[in-house]
C-alpha cells in the first residue's frame, strides 16, 4: 500500500524514480555486494548521482492530495439570496400622549380602537413608559381596546424568516383562556402570525397559519409569564424551525413546512383582535413590541 502511494505521489509531482539495480537488494548487517567464493570482497559501491527533486508550483501538493469538502447548508437556513433581516415595527410607547409611533422609521403608526369604555394608560417602566390594558373582567360586557396599524405588504413575511415579540407584565390573577399580545391575520379566515398568553397558567405561545393550507401551527412555552414580573417573550421562525423564547431562553420548539406562507390584508393588532366583545383582550402591561422579517 505504501509503495503504491509513493508511486502515485511521484507520478503526480513529476518525479522519476531511478531504475532498480538487479541483484543488489540490501540485507541488514551484510555488505552491499556479496563477494564471490575465493575472491576478495568488493568495496562499497560508488555513490550514485543525486536525483534533483522536481520543482512544482506552490500549492500543487495540496491540489493533488486534498479534496475540498464544502460544509452542508443547514436545512432550516434561509435562502442564500434572501435580504438581511429588517425590523419593520418597534413600539416603545414613550411618545406623546395619544401618539403611538413606530420607531423603526417605516411608518405603521398605531391607532387606538375601543369599545365599552376600553382604554390604555401609560405606566412607568424603567426610564420610559409602557401601556396598561383593561384589567381582567368576568362581566357580560367588558371594556375592550386594541392598538392597530393598517395592513401593509411589508408586514407580511410570506415564507421568509420571521421574529416578533414584546415585554409583558401579567398577574396570575388576570389570566384567561387566551390573551393576544401581537398578531396579524386571523386563524379561520386568513393566514396569521400571533403571540398570545394562554390559559389559567399564563403560558405564552406562538402561532403560524399558512395562507394556502389552513391549520394552526403552535409552539407553547414550558414556563409561565404570569407572575407579576416583566418578561421578554419572542417567537422566531427560521426556515422550518419555529421556537418560543422567554427571557432569551428557548422554552418551546417545533417544525413547520418550509413553504408555509403568511400574507393577508388584515391590520397588525396589539393587545387584542379588535374592539368587539370576543377580542381575546390582553389584561396586563405591554412594552417594546416589535416585528422583524428576513
Amino acid at each position: 500500500m505504501q509503495s503504491g502511494l509513493s508511486a502515485l505521489l511521484m507520478a503526480t509531482l513529476g518525479v522519476v524514480a531511478p531504475p532498480a539495480q538487479p541483484g543488489l537488494a540490501a540485507v541488514p548487517g551484510r555488505p552491499a555486494v556479496e563477494p564471490a567464493p575465493g575472491r576478495p570482497a568488493v568495496g562499497p559501491a560508488p555513490a550514485r548521482p543525486t536525483v534533483e527533486p522536481a520543482r512544482w508550483p506552490a500549492g500543487s501538493v495540496a491540489a493533488a492530495l486534498a479534496v475540498e469538502v464544502m460544509p452542508a447548508r443547514p436545512a432550516d437556513a434561509g435562502r442564500p439570496d434572501e435580504p438581511p433581516p429588517v425590523t419593520i415595527v418597534r413600539y416603545t410607547f414613550n411618545g406623546r400622549a395619544g401618539s403611538i409611533l413606530n420607531e423603526s422609521g417605516l411608518g405603521h403608526a398605531l391607532r387606538i380602537i375601543s369599545g365599552h369604555g376600553g382604554r390604555v394608560r401609560p405606566v412607568v417602566h424603567g426610564p420610559g413608559t409602557a401601556l396598561a390594558f383593561p384589567p381582567h373582567c368576568d362581566a357580560a360586557v367588558c371594556p375592550h381596546v386594541a392598538l392597530q396599524a393598517p395592513n401593509s405588504a411589508d408586514l407580511n413575511p410570506g415564507t421568509r424568516n420571521l421574529a416578533y415579540g414584546a415585554e409583558v407584565l401579567l398577574s396570575p390573577r388576570s389570566t384567561s383562556k387566551g390573551q393576544n399580545v401581537v398578531q396579524k391575520g386571523y386563524s379561520k379566515t386568513s393566514s396569521q402570525y400571533k403571540l398570545q398568553i394562554d390559559g389559567a397558567a399564563g403560558q405564552p405561545s406562538c402561532v403560524l397559519v399558512d395562507r394556502r393550507r389552513p391549520g394552526i401551527r403552535i409552539v407553547r412555552s414550558s414556563v409561565s409569564a404570569a407572575d407579576s414580573r416583566w418578561h421578554s417573550v419572542r417567537c422566531e421562525r427560521v426556515g422550518v424551525r419555529f421556537e418560543i423564547y422567554v427571557d432569551d431562553v428557548v422554552r418551546g420548539r417545533t417544525r413547520v413546512p418550509a413553504g408555509l406562507s403568511v400574507a393577508n390584508n388584515r391590520p397588525l393588532s396589539i393587545g387584542g383582535k379588535g374592539a368587539f366583545q370576543d377580542n381575546d383582550q390582553f389584561n396586563g402591561v405591554l412594552d417594546n413590541v416589535w416585528v422583524r422579517i428576513g
